[in-house]
């Protein structure tokens, strides 16, 4: 049986034998300490850890941080549990071995490489595969066991989790689907992810992805040692880009039964590990904390840009950063290139060339990418390596030159494309480079650029 907080009627959704209501209850805020409970007064009064727990219940915490991190950094939620999750038989290498996820990174496993690389969507699955089975690292950089670093996966399945929960110890998930519906079971709630919106699972969270419209592809991007925060806006001011209560975190929502019998998959150390148990990891009653899953829905992000020349650098898209310990320097920064209007006079409009110390993997949610007028799908991939020269491909350069001055304002819409960009040099693996769906001829979108350069032209002087 299971419980919500409100425990009124809502419509449902149902895919064989998983339903999913259509209507969920959120909390809002970024970074708040929120406390929520399924059963009215199952949250203790006064103390996190009281001799008796209301209703019977386990007092567990988990931490996010160490617990000696400033009050500003430290994380950790209360749950308040039908049964510890420490209830489970031993757990046991997975077998058969998921050859294709990456923790650790090294010349072993992945090469590198100053190409421009570029994948085509890959199709979905013939046989059932989940969410865990359907999902491929890409890139990465660093080692969950040191603490830093990060790891690009994408992932297509066509099968809901069944009786089984991931559990992810080496960092935090930032999933972005790109087709089909995600529902999020955690130990604090539920959430529903559509196409256009993000979530992210924290390091060490028990949950489960349900797919109610069949099959799904996305990214995942996985940081370790860190956890995301949202951006400092220096001179935009107090408002803009993402706003703190446009992220939803689940309400309290609980099952009971026992003996059902549960798999718990932990990734750890990039290897997956199982055990079984009778019980749903999904019986936390009630729960308080700062330390909490959450999704948003990329619309809302207000995006800023020129109104007069010249471009700003993309860094001003960023939704979520992943910091390093050194100032304005990123583990990994969340980008997203939305719908907006482009204003700028006597200005090369798409994005300019260049070569970044960054080094940047994109992909394409929806429409089409204004640097690339073909080859660029939505679900494919790009990675462009630190120092590797990339930006518009031919076609798309000469129509911007093509509508010259009186090209006038104008607005891309039903468009979304997205960046993971990173200070750490990637790691590419093998079967990424080997995958029949990587582009081969990717470097020919730029082979066509010819030279515009003419002495009789003179210089055209720019005039405000």
């Amino acid at each position: 049986m299971s419980h919500s907080e409100d425990g009124g009627c809502v419509a449902i959704t149902k895919t064989g034998s998983l339903e999913w209501p259509e209507d969920l209850e959120y909390m809002t805020g970024f970074g708040n300490s929120f406390s929520s409970e399924a059963l009215a007064g199952a949250l203790p009064e006064g103390q996190n850890n009281p001799l008796f727990c209301p209703f019977g219940l386990y007092a567990e915490q988990i931490s996010g941080t160490a617990f000696t991190s400033p009050r500003r950094l430290n994380q950790r939620s209360w749950f308040y549990r039908i049964r510890p999750s420490v209830t489970h038989e031993p757990f046991q290498a997975r077998k058969p071995r998921h050859d294709k996820i990456l923790s650790e990174f090294n010349q072993d496993n992945c090469s590198f490489t100053p190409n421009q690389l570029r994948w085509r969507p890959v199709d979905f699955p013939e046989s059932p595969t989940d969410f865990i089975d359907g999902m491929y690292t890409m890139c990465g950089a660093g080692s969950s066991f040191l603490r830093h670093g990060f790891a690009i996966h994408m992932y297509a399945a066509n099968k809901s989790m069944e009786g089984c929960a991931f559990c992810n110890a080496d960092g935090d998930f930032l999933l972005v689907p790109q087709t089909g519906r995600l529902w999020i079971t955690t130990e604090c709630g539920r959430l529903q992810v559509s196409p256009g919106e993000i979530v992210v699972v924290p390091q060490g969270f028990r949950f489960s992805v349900g797919l109610p419209d069949g099959p799904s592809r996305g990214y995942v991007a996985e940081v370790f040692g860190t956890h995301f925060q949202l951006p400092d806006l220096g001179p935009i001011g107090a408002n803009g880009l993402a706003s703190p209560r446009d992220f939803y975190v689940p309400t309290a929502w609980y099952e009971d039964e026992a003996h059902i019998g549960y798999t718990i998959v932990q990734k750890f150390g990039g290897d997956l590990f199982t055990a079984k148990q009778d019980f749903s990891p999904f019986n936390v009653v009630a729960w308080h904390g700062n330390y909490v899953p959450y999704k948003y829905d990329l619309s809302k992000f207000c995006p800023f840009n020129t109104v007069l020349f010249d471009h700003g650098d993309p860094s001003i898209n960023t939704v979520l950063t992943a910091p390093t310990d050194k100032p304005g320097v990123a583990l990994l920064d969340f980008v997203i290139f939305p719908s907006r209007w482009v204003a700028a006079e006597h200005t090369f409009c798409p994005p300019y060339y260049h070569r970044n110390c960054m080094s940047e993997f994109m992909g394409l949610i929806n429409g089409r990418y204004e640097a690339k007028a073909e080859g660029f799908l939505p679900g494919g991939a790009t990675i462009h390596a630190c120092m590797t020269p990339h930006g518009p491909d031919n076609t798309t350069y000469e129509k911007a030159i093509e509508r010259g001055e009186d090209a006038g304002p104008y607005k891309i819409k039903d468009a979304l494309a997205f960046m993971f960009e990173s200070s750490l040099l990637p790691h590419i693996c093998t079967w990424s480079l080997e995958s029949p769906y990587r582009d081969a001829d990717y470097y020919q979108c730029w082979i066509g650029l010819k030279s515009h350069f003419s002495t009789e032209n003179g210089r055209k002087l720019v005039q405000f």
